[in-house]
């Protein structure tokens, strides 16, 4: 069958920066091994499925390896797809998801997220590896369910670090977020590896600013935040602390527009 495809460069307001996902309209889910061919043929971090429901849709997000609970990037996608080219009327979209109902509200200059805040604890003892890894010794390490996050002096350490990424596969964890204080105006900077996904570098990462914002929420003593992910392509996130939950901000480029035979 042919269905709707799009590719979107996600948390930032030029093409080709940001973070491209794919957005694949769907009549229903086929099986998660033909999902997941999809995503593998698509090749980019993350490929987002959509399935309408009751009025608003159903989300999955595949890597090209794995299914992922929860993806930043491709839902804001997801939310322009929906509120730009499939019902232009629409101001908001709720996404069902294996993480919950998370809606999507359009702003003056992009969209509004609201997701689950990610809360980490210290790590006592953390893997010596992960200095190994970073070739840098961390200023602190803590962790949530899914991914270690390290603490690093400064924004220049995070922009030059060229760790060693099939090292970080073994760590025992989906992910390792690198932050550190920010500069050029912005909160914090960060840098986000996962090759247990098959994502050696994610550009712009939704999901870690779910652990990033409640963690500098306690540092810097404020809920509200202007950051930075210093990958190669880069991008801006507004992000919001909100009891449990983190309110995430960004904007979207369209880049390709099709139909693919699935």
């Amino acid at each position: 069958m042919l269905v709707p495809i799009f590719q979107v460069d996600a948390f930032t307001a030029r093409r080709f920066a940001g973070n491209p996902a794919a957005v694949m309209l769907l009549e229903g889910f086929p099986d998660d091994a033909a999902l997941q061919a999809v995503a593998a043929e698509n090749n980019l971090a993350e490929t987002a499925f959509l399935v309408p429901e009751s009025g608003d849709y159903v989300l999955r997000w595949f890597t090209p390896t794995v299914e992922v609970p929860l993806c930043g990037h491709a839902t804001l996608a997801s939310a322009a797809v929906v509120m730009e080219r499939l019902a232009p009327q629409r101001n908001s979209v709720v996404f069902q998801s294996a993480s919950g109902p998370l809606q999507v509200v359009r702003t003056p200059t992009g969209y509004l997220m609201n997701f689950p805040a990610r809360r980490s604890a210290p790590v006592t003892s953390p893997p010596p590896l992960i200095a190994e890894v970073l070739g840098r010794i961390p200023v602190e390490v803590v962790a949530d369910e899914f991914n270690y996050l390290v603490l690093l002096e400064t924004a220049d350490h995070v922009r030059r670090l060229m760790p060693d990424i099939a090292a970080i596969a073994r760590l025992g964890r989906s992910g390792l977020i690198v932050t550190a204080p920010g500069d050029g105006g912005y909160d914090f900077v960060s840098r986000y590896f996962a090759p247990a996904k098959g994502i050696p570098e994610d550009p712009v990462t939704g999901g870690a600013h779910c652990a990033l914002a409640p963690y500098w929420a306690g540092r810097l003593d404020k809920t509200a935040f202007r950051a930075f992910q210093a990958s190669q392509r880069g991008g801006e996130i507004g992000c919001r602390l909100v009891g449990d939950r983190v309110e995430l901000e960004g904007t979207c480029v369209f880049y390709l527009e099709g139909r693919a035979e699935i």
